[in-house]
């Protein structure tokens, strides 16, 4: 089974602790990815607001570089991918299909010369905001205000259309959210967002905006954070899950994947330690007679067919 995780913050953390991708201590590493069987890895290079506004992008670069530093150690494990070919060719050759993706807009330091630089780069999908306004936007903290996307941002939303780049509203202020559906000609994602209806948390999606998505042919992964699923430090499985069946009510099983949010995220639901246990979410809807062809698609099938139209 093809698996895709549209988010961890995997790079940001190995660069903290001193470790490597290869084998650590972090929710990911590539031991972990390569048992799990075909896999697509979305990194990202998060961008902390220490670092804004001045060493935003340069911070951005710290983080790809160190990223491609461990793709060239381990070049017979895992490969950086651009397009759907290049996942065909990394699945295709037993090798990690990795894909690079920024949190937080705020590396472009509101340059879309920055944009295209990065995409040279290898970027293909750009989370806008972290949850504070930048020059793109208003992030889901500064939702009160009202804001959506700046002039600036309008044109981020264009040039990432043009470029074929995954456009990624979680995050985002609900604002921004409705003027990038209404602005972006391609399908968007919500890499690692939850279910407002199930959990009312800030940083989760109203039944609205799921079927806007659904409309848009975009995906939402699900968030593996506690706070997301529940509201409270403790969660499990059976909330995933919920999250996962409110929102096939709404849109059917053709929009919603896995962003679990590994090492972005201090703690992970009961039995849930990390990669490793990814396929117990899914043994599990085994178990509750989901038919081997939505499993599919959960897994990685409907954020495969986005990066095939878009990438």
């Amino acid at each position: 089974m093809l698996f895709v995780d549209a988010h961890c913050d995997t790079i940001t953390r190995i660069m903290e602790r001193k470790e490597t991708l290869k084998k650590n201590s972090c929710h990911v590493d590539l031991e972990r990815l390569k048992a799990a069987g075909s896999f697509v890895q979305f990194f990202a290079a998060f961008i902390e607001p220490v670092y804004n506004q001045a060493y935003a992008l340069r911070w951005a670069l710290q983080v790809i570089d160190r990223l491609n530093l461990e793709i060239e150690s381990n070049k017979d494990d895992i490969m950086l991918c651009c397009n759907y070919s290049d996942v065909q060719e990394a699945i295709k050759n037993n090798k990690v299909a990795a894909v690079i993706s920024i949190e937080d807009g705020s590396a472009l330091q509101g340059e879309l010369s920055a944009l295209r630089a990065l995409y040279k780069l290898g970027v293909r999908s750009i989370c806008l905001t972290w949850n504070h306004r930048n020059e793109i936007a208003d992030g889901v903290a500064d939702g009160t205000s009202g804001g959506g996307l700046t002039p600036f941002g309008r044109q981020v939303v264009a040039e990432m259309n043009r470029l074929g780049m995954l456009i990624d509203v979680s995050h985002l202020s609900e604002k921004g959210f409705w003027d990038v559906l209404e602005l972006s000609t391609q399908p968007v994602i919500a890499s690692h967002s939850n279910a407002k209806s199930v959990c009312s948390h800030k940083r989760n999606l109203s039944d609205e905006q799921i079927l806007a998505l659904k409309k848009n042919n975009g995906v939402m992964g699900i968030n593996f954070y506690p706070w997301f699923l529940n509201n409270s430090q403790k969660a499990d499985i059976n909330d995933i899950i919920r999250h996962i069946e409110h929102i096939i009510s709404i849109s059917g099983d053709d929009h919603v994947g896995i962003g679990a949010d590994f090492d972005g995220i201090e703690i992970t639901p009961y039995y849930i330690a990390g990669l490793q246990d990814v396929d117990k979410l899914f043994n599990k809807l085994a178990t509750l007679n989901y038919k081997e062809k939505t499993i599919k698609k959960l897994a990685g099938e409907n954020f495969m067919r986005v990066i095939k139209d878009v990438l």
